[in-house]
C-alpha cells in the first residue's frame, strides 16, 4: 500500500470512529430534555378551585416566545375558552379566558413555546372547577420531537464540521513544512466547513418543524420561512455567510507565502463563526449572557483547534514529514496544543459553574453526571497528551514518529468521547434547571366531576381509606353552572370484586343542591358508586363511577 493510500485509510478510519463516538447521544431527544423548564402556574397543577379562572399564569425558567396557534386553554366540554393571543413578557406567559359553557370541572392548559436558547418546548397541565371531570378534555395529537434525530444530527455534524476546519487551517498557517503540499489539508479544511454550513440548514429544518409541531415532510415553504423571523434564525443565517466567507478566504489565507491581512481575516471571521454557536444555545439563557457566551467561544475554539490539530498533525505530518523538519514542528504544536488545552478547562470550569448554579447539582442532574464523566474522560486524554509532551520536551519525539502517531491515535480516539459528551451536554438541561419544576398540589380523597342528560354532578370523598369514617358530599348544577336543587338523593356504594352487594347510605341534605353523607368502607378496593338525583316528580337521573378505597 502506498503512503498516500495508507494516510486515506487512517483518516477514514479515524473520522469513523469520531462519528460512531458522536452517534451515541443521537437518539430523539425525550420531553424532558426541553431547556426552559416551567417554574410556577396559576392555578396551580392539579388544583382545585371554586370558581373558574379568568387567566391563566405559566411562569418559566428563562424568557420564551409563544408559537402562534400553539397556545390553547381547553375546558371540561373540550371546547377552546382561551380569549386572543397570550401575552408574554420576559419569563411570565398570560392566557386570557372567557367563561366555559360548562365551567365545572377539569381544564387542559397546553402550550408550545420557544426558549430564549432556541429550544422548542412543549407541555401540558390541567386544572380543575369544583371538581376534577371523569374524562378530562384530550388536546389534538402531536408528536414530541416532530423533527426526529435532525436537530441532533446536524449539531454533531456541524461540531465536526468545525473540528476539520479549525485545527487543520490553524496549523498549516503557522507550522507547515515548506516543501510540503497543503493541498490535502486544504481540501479537508473546506470539506469542514461546507459539513458545518450543511449541519446549519438542517438546524434551520429542524427548528422550523419543532416550533410548527409538524413532521419534517409536512412543512411548507411558510413554515420555513417562517424560521428567519426568530432570533435563532438571525444567527443561523449569519452563519451561512461566514461560512461562505470563510471558504472563499481559506484558499489564499492558507497558502505557502500568504500575508498576515489574509490570516488575520480569516482568523477574525472564524472567531465570529464560533460566537454563532453559544448564541444559539444555553449561554443566551443563562445568568450572565456575555460571560457564558463569551466562555462558550473559548471553550470551542479549544476543542477545535486541539482536536483539529491533532488530527491534521496525525494524518497529514507524522509518517510524511522528515525528522529533522518534526524536531521544529512537534515543540511548536506541543505549546500550541497545551494552550489549546487551557483554554477548553479553564472556559469549561467556567461554563460548568454557570449551568450548574449550585455544587449538588453535579452529582443531582443529568447535566452534572454528563460533566464528571466528561470530566473523568478528558483526565484521562490529558495524561496521554502529558506523555506526548515529555517526549517532546526530550527532543526524542521526532525520531520515534510511530510511537508519537500510536498515542495521538489513543488521543484523538478518546476525544472523541470527550466531543460526544460534549454534545449531549448541549441537549441536557443546564443542573440550574433541575428540580425547578411546578409541583402538582398535593390532596388527600377522591374528587370527581360527572355528568348526565339533567345535571352536573360534583362530589368528594374523604379520606378514601377502608376502616375509617369517610365524607361524602355532592353538588347538582344546571350545565351552565348553576345550583340545581334537588328534591330526592339516593347513594349505593357496592365492591363488586369482594362480592358485596349495593348498600344504602343514609343521606342529610344541607343545601337544596348539596347532600352529604358518612360512609364507612369495611374494605380497601375499587369501589363502585351510584349517586341519583331526582329533580322533579318525573325527571331523576344517575351518575356512577369507581373510586379507589386505600
Amino acid at each position: 500500500m502506498s503512503r498516500q493510500a495508507a494516510a486515506r485509510a487512517r483518516c477514514a478510519v479515524l473520522l469513523g470512529l469520531v462519528l460512531a463516538a458522536l452517534c451515541v447521544p443521537l437518539g430523539p431527544a425525550s420531553p424532558a430534555a426541553a431547556h426552559a423548564v416551567v417554574v410556577a402556574t396559576m392555578p396551580l397543577r392539579d388544583q382545585v378551585l371554586g370558581y373558574a379562572p379568568r387567566e391563566v399564569v405559566v411562569t418559566f425558567s428563562e424568557p420564551v416566545t409563544p408559537v402562534p396557534g400553539r397556545v390553547q386553554v381547553l375546558a371540561p366540554d373540550g371546547k377552546r375558552i382561551h380569549s386572543g393571543e397570550p401575552q408574554v413578557r420576559d419569563t411570565v406567559l398570560r392566557i386570557p379566558l372567557r367563561v366555559a359553557d360548562r365551567p365545572l370541572g377539569t381544564y387542559l392548559v397546553s402550550y408550545r413555546v420557544v426558549s430564549a436558547d432556541s429550544h422548542p418546548v412543549a407541555g401540558s397541565f390541567v386544572f380543575s372547577a369544583g371538581a376534577p371531570s371523569a374524562s378530562p378534555p384530550q388536546p389534538a395529537s402531536s408528536a414530541d420531537t416532530p423533527a426526529g434525530a435532525l436537530v441532533p444530527a446536524a449539531r454533531y455534524v456541524g461540531y465536526l464540521g468545525l473540528l476539520l476546519a479549525v485545527g487543520p487551517t490553524l496549523l498549516a498557517a503557522t507550522m507547515w513544512p515548506r516543501r510540503l503540499s497543503r493541498r490535502s489539508v486544504t481540501v479537508t479544511a473546506l470539506a469542514g466547513l461546507g459539513l458545518a454550513a450543511v449541519a446549519t440548514v438542517g438546524t434551520w429544518v429542524g427548528q422550523a418543524a419543532q416550533v410548527v409541531g409538524a413532521p419534517v415532510d409536512d412543512l411548507s415553504a411558510a413554515d420555513l420561512v417562517a424560521v428567519a423571523d426568530s432570533d435563532i434564525g438571525v444567527v443561523l443565517g449569519v452563519r451561512l455567510g461566514l461560512l461562505c466567507l470563510a471558504g472563499a478566504l481559506l484558499p489564499a489565507a492558507v497558502a505557502r507565502g500568504a500575508g498576515r491581512g489574509r490570516a488575520g481575516a480569516l482568523a477574525a471571521v472564524g472567531v465570529a463563526v464560533l460566537a454563532t454557536w453559544p448564541l444559539a444555545g444555553h449561554p443566551v439563557a443563562a445568568p450572565l449572557p456575555p460571560v457564558s457566551i463569551t466562555l462558550g467561544v473559548i471553550h470551542l475554539a479549544g476543542v477545535t483547534v486541539w482536536l483539529g490539530g491533532l488530527f491534521a498533525l496525525t494524518v497529514f505530518l507524522l509518517r510524511r514529514t522528515h525528522e529533522r523538519v518534526l524536531a521544529r514542528i512537534l515543540p511548536a504544536w506541543s505549546r500550541l496544543a497545551t494552550l489549546a488545552v487551557a483554554w477548553l478547562v479553564v472556559a469549561g470550569v467556567g461554563q460548568a459553574a454557570i449551568e450548574l448554579g449550585r455544587p449538588a447539582a453535579l452529582l443531582d442532574s443529568t447535566y452534572g453526571r454528563l460533566l464528571c464523566a466528561k470530566a473523568a474522560l478528558l483526565a484521562g486524554v490529558l495524561a496521554v497528551a502529558a506523555r506526548q509532551r515529555r517526549l517532546v520536551r526530550r527532543r526524542v519525539a521526532a525520531k520515534l514518529p510511530r510511537t508519537v502517531a500510536r498515542a495521538a491515535w489513543v488521543e484523538l480516539a478518546a476525544t472523541a468521547g470527550v466531543l460526544a459528551l460534549t454534545a449531549a451536554l448541549v441537549q441536557t438541561p443546564p443542573g440550574r434547571t433541575a428540580g425547578t419544576g411546578a409541583q402538582p398540589v398535593a390532596r388527600d380523597g377522591v374528587a370527581r366531576s360527572l355528568t348526565t342528560d339533567l345535571f352536573a354532578l360534583q362530589f368528594d370523598v374523604y379520606p378514601a381509606r377502608a376502616g375509617v369514617a369517610n365524607s361524602l358530599h355532592a353538588y347538582t348544577y344546571t350545565p351552565g353552572g348553576r345550583e340545581l336543587p334537588v328534591a330526592e338523593w339516593t347513594i349505593t356504594a357496592t365492591l363488586p370484586a369482594a362480592g358485596i352487594e349495593p348498600v344504602d347510605v343514609e343521606i342529610a341534605a344541607i343545601e337544596p343542591h348539596h347532600a352529604s353523607a358518612e360512609l364507612r368502607f369495611p374494605v380497601p378496593g375499587e369501589w363502585t358508586l351510584t349517586i341519583t338525583a331526582r329533580i322533579s316528580e318525573i325527571d331523576r337521573a344517575a351518575a356512577t363511577t369507581t373510586v379507589t378505597i386505600r
